[in-house]
């Protein structure tokens, strides 16, 4: 029986690429989102994999939709925490709300996802946890404080998780893209693109297949005696000590 997958955000950009790959891989998939119901529908009607909303940024609300996702396919083996927002602004201009939020969706769902299906992955001895950082967890970013403070807490968050798990057959790692070829990047001006893909030194953007494939090798059983690791996928534009 194939293992099954559950990547949050999981319809657009990375996640969709993670959780396309995935099935190519013979896992069985089903992909999370919070609001865009048309390109959600787009996605499920060209891959065939399964979608569930709801909020990661709510506590019920994922224990709500993890339940619904066991029920329709089977105990989650692979949990892909991609989903993430952005809310910039210099310090001295940020609201609490826009603090708040990108702490809450993009760090407290690391908890609100995984507290659920922790006790059935330690229960069965096999779980593979991997979330999505960035290259600005580890680096920082100006106007980014919350997004950068949110991402360094989900390397804490692995790190902390694979320690408690690896006994029970749980492997917990965090994947740092760098910048990436999405929709959200090709957004940005001209100039501006130019202008980072300049101080990459591969000379490009990722690609989105590029960090499916690192979560796919992460998934599988080669990978068992990996855990607590940081995997940095960003062309050598920042390269961690």
């Amino acid at each position: 029986m194939s293992r099954v997958a559950l990547v949050t955000g999981g319809t657009r950009g990375i996640g969709a690429a993670i959780a396309v790959g995935l099935k190519n891989c013979g896992y069985k998939v089903a992909a999370n989102y919070a609001g865009n119901d048309e390109a959600a529908a787009k996605f499920k009607a060209q891959t065939g994999i399964p979608v569930f909303k709801w909020n990661v940024g709510d506590a019920a609300a994922c224990a709500a939709g993890i339940k619904d996702v066991e029920g329709a396919l089977g105990p989650i083996d692979i949990l892909v925490n991609n989903a993430g927002v952005t809310k910039d602004a210099m310090l001295h201009k940020m609201s609490t709300e826009q603090w708040d939020d990108v702490i809450r969706i993009d760090l407290g769902s690391m908890f609100y996802m995984t507290r659920p299906l922790i006790d059935g992955m330690r229960e069965r001895n096999f779980g593979r946890i991997i979330n999505i950082s960035s290259i600005n967890g580890q680096k920082g970013q100006m106007g980014q404080a919350n997004y950068s403070a949110a991402k360094a807490g989900i390397i804490g968050f692995t790190k902390a998780l694979a320690q408690e798990t690896a006994k029970k057959g749980i492997t917990v790692n965090v994947i740092c893209p760098g910048y990436i070829d999405t929709e959200m990047v090709q957004a940005v001006p001209e100039k501006v693109l130019q202008g980072i893909i300049a101080t990459i030194p591969v000379g490009r953007l990722g690609k989105a297949d590029e960090i499916a494939k690192m979560t796919c090798f992460l998934a599988g059983d080669d990978a068992a005696f990996i855990t607590g690791a940081t995997m940095t996928v960003n062309g050598a534009q920042y390269i961690a000590g």
